[in-house]
C-alpha cells in the first residue's frame, strides 16, 4: 500500500530531541536501501506558498498557506509498505519524528470504490 507521509516542522522539541534525531541521510540509506520510498522532496518555506480556491465562480489567489500556524509542511515522502505497522516503523526512523511532526496518509486510488 502507498503512503503519503507529511513532514511538519513544529517548535514544540527540545534540545534532547535534535540530539536523539537520526542523520536524514541515515533515514535515506534505510528506506531505498529496504525499496520502501518511492519519492520525497524538501518544499519551499510558507512564505513562497500559494492557496487557491474557487468560489461563485471566481478564481480567488493568496500568497501564503491557507491557515496561520507555526507548523508547516516541509516535506513529503510516497512510501511503499505493506501496511500501516510497516508505515509507522518507518516513519518513527525519520529524523523529523524528534523534532517535528509525520502524518502517514493511505493513497485512496480514484478508481477504488
Amino acid at each position: 500500500m502507498k503512503y503519503l507521509l507529511f513532514v511538519a516542522c513544529d517548535p514544540d522539541h527540545t534540545e534532547a530531541d535534535v540530539a536523539a534525531a537520526p542523520d536524514i541521510d541515515e533515514w535515506l540509506e534505510y528506506v531505498n536501501g529496504k525499496g520502501l520510498r518511492i519519492t520525497g522532496d524538501r518544499l519551499r518555506p510558507v512564505s513562497d506558498a500559494t492557496t487557491l480556491r474557487v468560489r461563485g465562480g471566481e478564481l480567488l489567489v493568496t500568497d501564503g498557506p491557507f491557515a496561520e500556524t507555526t507548523e508547516w509542511i516541509a516535506g513529503f515522502d510516497i512510501l511503499e509498505c505493506e501496511d500501516l505497522d510497516q508505515a509507522i516503523e518507518v516513519a518513527a526512523k525519520h529524523p523529523m519524528a524528534y523534532t517535528g511532526r509525520l502524518e502517514l496518509r493511505p493513497f485512496w486510488p480514484l478508481d477504488d470504490e
